[in-house]
Parts: C-alpha cells; structure tokens; sequence
C-alpha cells in the first residue's frame, strides 16, 4: 500500500476523555422542548417520530408515540414493548395499548381537559393516521404545526452524543483500514460492501448508517451508486461511502483510493477535492454559516477549474438520523453552534473517467472545529 501525502494542517485526533456521556439527562431535553411548546401557545406536543421519541425519552421500538405537556410525559406502545420500556424509558410514563397507538393517545388527549391546543408534525403521520388521530382526540382540540421543536433542539448535540458520535466514528474508521487490505483487482464491489457491513457489526455496531456505497472505474463517478457484480480493475479508482450506527448515532465517511501507481491526472484532481475539504473545514466556527463552508468549498474547486463537476451540498446534519439539519450546500443559512456535527464531503464526478469524494465527520467547537473520524485522507494506491 503506497500513500502519496498532501501538505496541509493536521489536527490532532478528537478525545472524549473529557466528556461524560450521562452529563445531559433526557429531563432536561423535554424541559427545553416545554420552553419552546410555551413560546408557541400550545398546551402538549404529540410525537410520532421514532427518532424524536427515542431522543426524548430513550425508547427505541419500533411502535410508539409521545405525548409531552406542560407536566408529564406519557408514552404509547404496544403489549410487545412492556419489557423493552421499562428498561428504557426515562422521563415518561408508559402506558402499553389495546386498542392502537392513535386510538389510546387521542383517547387520553380528549380526557385532557387542560390540553386543547397541540403541536405535531402532520409530515409525519399518513393521511390516515392523522385522520384516525383527530377522530379519537375530538373536535374540541386545535391542531398547530409543531415547527421542527424536537429536530430543533437535536441540531445541537450534548457532551454525551458527542462522546458516543467520537465512538462511532472511531469504529467506522477501524471498518475503513480493515477493508482496505481487501481492496485489490479482481474483487467485486458486492465483497467489498459486504466486507465492510461484516467488520461494522464485527466492531459492535447495530448495522449501517445507509445502505454501503462502494463504485469502482467509471461508475465512481456516479455519487451514490450501489455497488454491483462489477470486479475491481487495475489503474482505476474506487469510492467508498459507509457509516455504522453506534448506541444509536450515525457516522458517515468517504474515502477513494486508486489501485495501482495513480497517473498525474489523478494525483492533480485528488489534491483539489483534499484542498476544497481543507477550505470548507477552515470556514466552519461558530456563527458562520452553513453556507459560507460550503461556498468554501465550491471557490476551492473553481479555482482549480472543476466547479462544474461538484454537483451536490458540500456535507449534512448528523446524529441519531444520517442526514438531519443543518444542510450544508448553497445558500444555507443556517448558523452553525458548537456542539453541531456536519459531514464535509466535497467530491468531483467526471462522465467517462469517474470520482473522488473525501468525506469526515466533524463537530464545531468553540474556536472552529475537531474532526471526528481520522482515517487517512491522503491518497492511497493499493
């Protein structure tokens, strides 16, 4: 394995040693949800996402819904989480249903006389289920957009989520350097993602953050290609995006690597995408925008005459879903805080010729950033 090194700023691995994972208990999350349900008028929000009820309350089943007011929290499941709950939730009451999630908490929103305005997410619930929703709570409640409240306070990870994101990057960048002792000509992309689901669950984590790209030659240049039958040829590149899912976080990286002896061509194109990540990752601090990094990182590949081949968001939002908010592309605005962890993936695709993405995982702290996974970035001929 050849490494052909770029000069640049190195930062220094991010330690958890200094975070406590149980620093930010879950009642603190629903109090910052209450202070925002205030500033909206309403009386209780109704939670029908699984992300949004495992972050609220720690329940990870796969049937649930949450209703939080003013003074208590109350779960709903189903008879084949009773055990499951009372493991997991903290914060809540559990109440187990008989008669299905939707009929039980509308029927205990209408015994609420206190509750007649209510937050919710009708993005989140089918056209019958929200029906059947509005049907068991009655006409003597109103129904008010919740705003994204819950996503809202997700975009901003604690020392805890930060420390278990620090461990699934880690895992994630193990899975990477294992792997790529099995990358050689001759092998499909199908073994190579497979190999690389294996040694994720090998390492502990619960399966993929998303399903495993891996694209060689020409359909490198495709940016979310699914790996094939296709078998690895000499003298061309390969693409690797995977991330693992880790006590319920995601990780997210890419890597692409040449196998032989790269020509000066692909030495010249490797080094721009590296030199775009590096001006996207200088511009990102607290108070920028998520715009201002992506534009970083367009000026970096308009420089170097490739603009036009970088054609999705310089990176995403990242935590319990592999994609959340902030979206890092274009004319975002949102404002980037620390504790806030983004993906930066500049990449080029060239039709005929194929692609080069680096992709990392990084949190904004106080005075700029800290990278979450470390895998070398360098361009690696195999």
């Amino acid at each position: 394995m050849k490494q052909t090194r770029e000069k640049g700023p190195r930062k220094r691995p991010f330690s958890i040693s200094s975070l406590d994972p149980s620093s930010a208990p879950r009642k603190l999350r629903l109090a910052r949800l209450r202070a925002k349900l205030a500033d909206q008028r309403a009386d209780a929000i109704f939670v029908s996402s699984l992300h949004n009820v495992s972050y609220l309350c720690g329940f990870t089943g796969s049937a649930a819904a949450l209703v939080v007011d003013e003074a208590s929290a109350t779960l709903f499941t189903d008879s084949r989480y009773t055990f499951q709950a009372a493991e997991e939730v903290r914060g809540a009451r559990v109440r187990i249903t008989k008669k299905g999630l939707l009929a039980e908490a509308g029927a205990y929103l209408r015994s609420r006389r206190a509750i007649r305005r209510i937050a919710y997410s009708e993005a989140q619930l089918a056209v019958a289920q929200h029906h059947a929703l509005r049907k068991a709570a009655g006409a003597g409640v109103r129904w008010v957009d919740d705003g994204n409240a819950v996503e809202f306070l997700r975009i901003v990870k604690d020392v805890g989520e930060i420390a278990i994101m620090a461990d699934a990057a880690t895992l994630i960048d193990s899975v990477v350097r294992a792997v790529y002792k099995q990358i050689k000509p001759g092998i499909s992309e199908l073994d190579i993602a497979a190999e690389i689901d294996y040694q994720m669950r090998r390492k502990g984590a619960a399966g993929p953050s998303f399903e495993t790209i891996v694209a060689s030659g020409e359909r490198s240049a495709w940016p979310h290609a699914r790996p094939t039958n296709r078998r690895l040829g000499k003298n061309e590149l390969v693409l690797l995006d995977q991330g693992a899912i880790l006590r319920g976080y995601c990780s997210d990286i890419t890597r692409t690597v040449f196998l032989g002896e790269s020509p000066q061509r692909v030495r010249r194109l490797y080094h721009a995408v590296w030199e775009a990540q590096q001006a996207a990752k200088g511009a990102i601090r607290p108070g920028a925008t998520a715009g201002d990094v992506d534009q970083a990182a367009r000026r970096a590949l308009e420089r170097a005459k490739l603009g036009p081949y970088f054609m999705h968001s310089t990176g995403h939002g990242l935590g319990l879903e592999v994609h959340e908010g902030p979206r890092v592309g274009k004319g975002s605005t949102a404002v980037l805080q620390e504790g806030m962890v983004i993906t930066v993936e500049p990449g080029i695709y060239l039709e005929g010729f194929g692609g080069i993405r680096i992709e990392d995982d990084v949190v904004v702290t106080r005075n700029g950033y800290r990278d979450l996974t470390t895998a070398p970035r360098e361009l690696l001929e195999l």
